[in-house]
């Protein structure tokens, strides 16, 4: 048990962030991946239950995973539970991967990989809304794996935000906080807001070359940008969703009022790109809306196991 187990500072090892781009690239064209909607138990005091099956022709993988807001600003976290990693052939049980800590890289690793496809402007700075567990995973990702030097971090926690900064230094990048995340918007190309989505945190019109990575809405009730936000993007740039789940779940884009169906998905793009080559269109403001799919967790899986054996 102990050599299946991987606790959160191991499984993040085993999922090293270029890598984990890569290989979320690599599942959104494997013809073998099979991912049914995940099953969402809403619990008391605004708590969730998922559990997300899904495999391809070698491994297969179950996350089950609690959301309890209630935690938000406590020692305990929001996001708890495990992701349990089969072989396909043998029905062994190959790994059981610390849940927090795939959700938090597999998320910000999809965002990368959105921003790799489909971002304008590349070059940064790059602003930070939400200083917790996304804040920081998106400041590393998008370091890591897109090359980005400079971040400005927004939070309504003074401390928080000064910690991520840290530890954005901390790892040789040039990081400061800001007060006001739509002031610091038209200085920054790059933007992730990565909040429990309890209220809208961005609000400021995006730049033409804007990419924004909205991840913190994943029902239809909670929100992060304002609908006036959203429906600039779709008038005027391009709005991608990360999975078909979306359609249901993206608060932000369901708010505005939005045809969340018509929009492309992360796996359209990605198979319409020619080898090699970024997807999607170079003009306009884009705004990736992430909700979450066990597709990303199926990646992560199978990279765990490449590289333990």
């Amino acid at each position: 048990m102990t050599d299946t187990l991987l606790d959160a500072p191991r499984t993040a090892q085993y999922l090293p962030w270029p890598a984990l781009v890569n290989e979320i690239e690599a599942l959104l064209t494997d013809a073998s991946v099979s991912v049914p909607p995940r099953l969402v138990v809403p619990m008391d005091q605004g708590a969730y239950l998922f559990a997300m099956p899904g495999c391809d022709a070698r491994t297969a993988m179950t996350k089950l995973i609690t959301f309890t807001p209630a935690n938000a600003g406590t020692a305990r976290p929001t996001i708890q539970g495990d992701v349990t990693v089969f072989d396909v052939a043998t029905g062994l049980r190959r790994l059981i991967l610390d849940g927090p800590t795939v959700t938090a890289r597999r998320t910000a690793a999809v965002s990368a990989l959105a921003a790799r496809q489909l971002a304008p402007n590349l070059a940064g700075p790059m602003l930070i809304v939400g200083a917790g567990v996304q804040g920081m995973a998106h400041v590393e990702v998008f370091a890591a794996a897109l090359g980005v030097r400079r971040f400005l971090v927004a939070s309504r926690s003074a401390a928080s935000a000064d910690a991520l900064v840290q530890h954005a230094r901390g790892l040789g990048l040039q990081a400061d906080a800001v007060p006001d995340a739509d002031a610091a918007a038209a200085d920054c190309p790059l933007i992730a807001t990565c909040t429990p989505a309890s209220a809208v945190v961005l609000r400021a019109l995006p730049r033409p070359d804007a990419f924004i990575a909205a991840v913190g809405a994943f029902t239809p009730q909670m929100v992060e940008l304002s609908p006036e936000l959203c429906r600039h993007v779709a008038q005027y740039g391009r709005i991608v969703v990360d999975s078909r789940d979306a359609d249901h779940e993206a608060g932000d884009l369901l708010q505005a009022g939005l045809p969340v169906a018509d929009f492309a998905s992360l796996a359209d793009v990605v198979r319409a790109a020619p080898p090699g080559q970024a997807g999607g269109q170079r003009s306009g403001p884009v705004l990736f809306k992430s909700c979450g799919w066990a597709g990303w967790d199926l990646a992560a899986a199978r990279l765990a196991v490449q590289a333990r054996h």
